[in-house]
């Protein structure tokens, strides 16, 4: 069992470097990579955008609640873009990818392998790290850190119009509070964690594609192995930044 587990690490962290060395194919397999931004990214808008708009306005109502009696709520629109592009968007919408992106991208390589796609490549000296992997890969570490962006500012929006509708706040009152209390290091620190999110995501992903699946129900074992692996490093590595951070 150890031997095994020491084993699969040696191999993800091995293909994980050949997908790294693959990045100078990049301008070369441009065509993939674009397919993949759009897949990853632009299909991926609707949802995110949905989530952090209601994410947002639960963050403002829970922070209001939270102020009653203690702290004026004028400081209700700095601490819930705080929030929000610290934590809220970086993690709320690195889960959304991962459970819409990450497992299809599992599913898909999953079904390559078992019907010996992969093995064609192989054949015809093209490795899969390149061919499939990378595009994947590199797509998915563009296109999160500016969905995160997207959603911090949809989640902001969703703040204000539920701090205007159900607080009586106006905007002006809102958004001083925003520009009086929001650091560039709260975004920056949100889209930095993504980058890493978005490894996890991506590479997990294709590694659980391309190896030990048998079968259809290999496939659907590895595409939720796949999201809930995703989901727990993406936790355990966002509370790794916060320490070595804050």
């Amino acid at each position: 069992m150890n031997f095994n587990f020491l084993s699969s690490c040696g191999k993800f962290g091995y293909e994980t470097l050949q997908i790294f060395l693959s990045f100078r194919y990049i301008f070369k397999d441009h065509k993939r990579i674009a397919f993949q931004l759009d897949h990853i990214g632009v299909k991926s808008i609707p949802l995110v955008a949905f989530i952090g708009m209601f994410a947002g306005g639960i963050v403002a109502w829970q922070a209001a609640a939270q102020f009653k009696g203690m702290v004026s709520l004028s400081l209700l629109g700095g601490a819930s873009s705080r929030a929000i592009a610290m934590e809220m968007g970086p993690v709320l919408t690195s889960l959304i990818v991962a459970g819409r992106v990450g497992a299809s991208m599992t599913a898909e390589i999953g079904t390559m392998n078992i019907t010996e796609q992969l093995d064609a490549l192989r054949c015809m000296a093209i490795k899969p790290t390149r061919y499939i992997a990378m595009p994947r890969v590199f797509s998915m570490m563009i296109m999160l850190p500016l969905l995160v962006l997207m959603a911090n500012v949809i989640g902001v929006i969703g703040s204000y119009l539920v701090a205007k509708m159900f607080l009586d706040m106006s905007a002006f009152q809102f958004f001083e509070s925003v520009l009086g209390m929001f650091r560039l290091s709260d975004l920056s620190s949100g889209l930095i964690k993504s980058f890493g999110f978005a490894l996890i995501i991506s590479v997990t992903s294709c590694y659980l594609g391309m190896n030990d699946v048998k079968g259809a129900k290999g496939v659907g074992e590895a595409t939720i192995k796949s999201f809930v692996f995703s989901s727990l490093s993406i936790l355990v590595f966002d509370f790794i930044i916060w320490i070595l951070i804050y």
